[in-house]
């Protein structure tokens, strides 16, 4: 089971969890992002191209379904305007064994990092910056090459 959602509503990380909990398969792991406080960010927005950006996601979680013989990989990200302490993303992953659960999660955050097409513009007192990709997000998903 493949699930991946771009909401701009908050995501419930409860029921996304029992989703795949239902499935009682042996393990459960999750990342669950949020917005930084960090620089003096007081608002964050996320743009990204529908259809382009759920059919990333969709390959991404697929690819880690094949590899770790996943039962459930879930993505949901957030768009638009979100505020400091809010969820951004949420990944979990359904497995037979934790490693396959915990490697499966760490590999998608860290693919989905460089590999998704999501725009960041930080919102501060001094003004609005894009935020540029980071040299340790392309470090991180470069180990599962």
């Amino acid at each position: 089971m493949i699930r991946v959602l771009l909401p701009s509503a908050p995501i419930d990380v409860a029921d996304e969890l029992a989703r795949l909990e239902a499935l009682a398969v042996g393990a459960v792991a999750s990342f669950t992002g949020l917005v930084r406080r960090d620089d003096g960010v007081e608002a964050l927005t996320l743009e990204h191209y529908p259809g382009a950006t759920d059919t990333a996601l969709r390959t991404l979680a697929e690819g880690a379904a094949a590899r770790w013989s996943l039962a459930a990989a879930t993505i949901v990200h957030r768009v638009g305007r979100m505020l400091p302490g809010e969820r951004i993303v949420f990944v979990a992953t359904a497995a037979r064994h934790r490693a396959a659960a915990l490697d499966a999660c760490a590999y998608l955050i860290d693919r989905l990092k460089t590999d998704a097409p999501f725009w960041k513009r930080e919102e501060t007192a001094a003004g609005a910056r894009w935020v540029e990709a980071r040299a340790t997000d392309d470090d991180a998903a470069r180990r599962w090459s």
